[in-house]
């Protein structure tokens, strides 16, 4: 009879947690098949203990251990999101971090970003080949960033996002910051990735739309003043979409 105290179930809890919680961060990354791959050697490394079959597990053990350290580099972008998040100050932020280790999510969570507004204001820039940058904060701070730019405090909506962008407004040139359903800053200078894998056809915007949510967890939309494209970037990479619900879809999810 397997002897099972209370801390154990406490500790296989938090083990799971854990796992849970770093699958989610590398959902729909290049990391991800790294980390299933990394997760299965290990239940191998396991057994074979269990089983005594002492060569094959030792040369396992070798590979876990000295594999640790390469994995912090493997691993370097995810590992910053996850100690910014856990550092963050701001209580919101915390509570909203806490909120995402559920297993199971209500299906009722909603976001307070006027998604719908957001993403019309997008089309309609799109029509006119209106360049723009959109970063949409959600559980790392900003606050870096948003120094370098004007703050402002206005709600989402799509005239004041089209007057923003419009070419001959002060304020077109550089990032907007959207926190919650506010237009927090504008005109931010965002660091652009140097990331030579990136294709040439992608401009400055692009770049620095992918290097913001390497560096955070924030999503960015972009709108292409050459072919009036949207791009929606995560985690420095574009997710596909087929049509304008779709992309509203992920969004939603992404921000709830």
């Amino acid at each position: 009879m397997i002897d099972l105290r209370f801390l154990d179930i406490i500790d296989i809890v938090l083990v799971a947690t854990l796992l849970y919680y770093i699958y989610k961060l590398v959902r729909g990354t290049a990391a991800i098949n790294i980390f299933v791959g990394i997760v299965i050697i290990y239940g191998v490394w396991k057994l074979t203990e269990a089983l005594n079959m002492v060569m094959l597990s030792s040369v396992l053990g070798e590979f876990i251990g000295v594999g640790m350290f390469a994995l912090i580099v493997v691993f370097q972008q995810e590992i910053r999101k996850f100690l910014l998040m856990i550092g963050s100050a701001n209580l919101s932020s915390r509570k909203r971090f806490f909120s995402q280790l559920k297993f199971i999510k209500d299906n009722q969570s909603t976001t307070e970003t006027n998604i719908p507004a957001l993403i019309k204001a997008c089309e309609n820039m799109s029509a006119t080949f209106t360049g723009a940058l959109i970063v949409i904060k959600r559980n790392t701070p900003l606050d870096f960033v948003k120094n370098s730019g004007d703050r402002m405090n206005n709600e989402v909506n799509v005239p004041i996002i089209e007057s923003i962008f419009y070419k001959n407004s002060p304020l077109h040139d550089g990032a907007m910051i959207i926190e919650k359903n506010n237009i927090t800053a504008t005109r931010i200078i965002l660091p652009v990735s140097g990331d030579v894998n990136i294709p040439l056809r992608f401009g400055l915007r692009h770049r620095a739309a992918i290097s913001i949510t390497q560096k955070t967890d924030a999503v960015a939309l972009v709108v292409s003043e050459e072919n009036g494209q949207i791009s929606y970037i995560k985690n420095g990479e574009f997710i596909t979409y087929e049509t304008t619900k779709e992309l509203i879809q992920k969004l939603s999810e992404d921000l709830s």
